[in-house]
């Protein structure tokens, strides 16, 4: 089965850029959708991202592009979507053909905007892809570090553990390792949540916070993301493992995460509106904010953190203001 899988990535950013790095050293060729045609002609021309990673370099004659959706769901076996989340639909409304005999693959790192479900749900509910047929990767995992091989590590979770086993076989290399497990909507919660964690957690840096504040701040977070995907999904699941834990270190942490830099602005001073403009790249965490905002509308659970990402975010609080009522609150 390993041999015959076709796989497919979709999206042209820099994660999928990364993703068709780490596939290239396990297999001899991949299917690469991106929507623009120009992008693609670039990329063939220059024998690279013309936009992402751009000093990584690829073997062009081994990578089949296409600006075709129906085209790259009809030659491949396996589609690993690795698109900003507000985007998701844009890539899909073109799709005829059927999805629910093919292996999804999510390493979308947010909630589908508008439909307040994760990834891996709405490809379930929206396009009849069973279940056991879908996964999530994640993981502490840098695009910009994958690019220079530093070693990284990604969890594949999936309901069907013998095809996680089988699909992480296409991830494992030298300067990465893999994992599995089964918690789907954990991972993927988490995923998302650690942007909004990371997101503030730069807030709190531009507003001059140190790392004794954001010490303190990761680890209640932390226990809000637990608290969290235990109400909505409860299932035994280690919170500490690296797919969780390690995944809001690095984005809390790192200079390559877009969004503590997001974060970083407004607490500089920048307008929401003002850093979106100035940034590069989405910033999932501003959506997933919202998302899981309202989704926790119904659960009802104790989520300061998020709460006030959300009145700087979406009620225009200042960031003074929340994170000062925010420090009472913590432990």
């Amino acid at each position: 089965m390993e041999n015959k899988l076709k796989i497919a990535v979709i999206g042209g950013g820099s994660w999928a850029t990364a993703i068709a790095k780490i596939l290239l050293t396990n297999t001899s060729s991949i299917n690469w959708y991106m929507r623009r045609q120009d992008q693609i002609d670039d990329f063939i021309r220059y024998g690279k991202n013309p936009r992402y990673l751009t000093a990584l370099t690829f073997d062009t004659s081994r990578i089949n592009f296409t600006s075709d959706i129906n085209a790259v769901v009809r030659d491949s076996d396996v589609l690993i979507f690795a698109t900003p989340s507000p985007f998701l639909k844009l890539h899909l409304k073109k799709l005829r053909r059927k999805l629910n005999k093919k292996i999804i693959i999510t390493a979308i790192k947010g909630i589908v905007p508008d439909e307040n479900m994760i990834v891996s749900d709405y490809f379930h509910q929206k396009y009849n892809v069973p279940l056991e047929r879908i996964a999530v990767l994640a993981g502490p995992c840098h695009a910009e570090e994958v690019s220079l091989e530093r070693l990284s590590y990604l969890t594949i979770a999936c309901g069907d553990r013998d095809l996680a086993r089988v699909l992480a076989s296409y991830f494992e290399n030298h300067f990465v390792h893999t994992a599995v497990c089964d918690d789907v909507y954990g991972i993927e919660v988490s995923s998302v949540m650690k942007n909004t964690y990371a997101l503030i957690a730069g807030v709190c840096h531009g507003l001059r916070y140190g790392d004794n504040f954001h010490a303190v701040l990761i680890a209640n977070a932390l226990q809000e993301m637990n608290r969290f995907c235990n109400a909505v999904n409860p299932m035994p699941r280690s919170i500490d493992e690296s797919a969780y834990l390690g995944d809001l270190l690095v984005t809390s942490y790192s200079k390559f995460s877009r969004n503590r830099q997001f974060g970083t602005m407004i607490g500089k001073g920048y307008s929401v509106k003002t850093a979106q403009q100035e940034m590069e790249m989405i910033a999932e965490g501003y959506y997933g904010t919202k998302c899981i905002h309202e989704i926790n509308e119904r659960y009802q659970v104790t989520m300061p953190i998020l709460d006030a990402t959300y009145k700087i975010l979406y009620q225009r609080v200042s960031p003074i203001v929340a994170i000062r009522e925010l420090t009472a609150s913590l432990m």
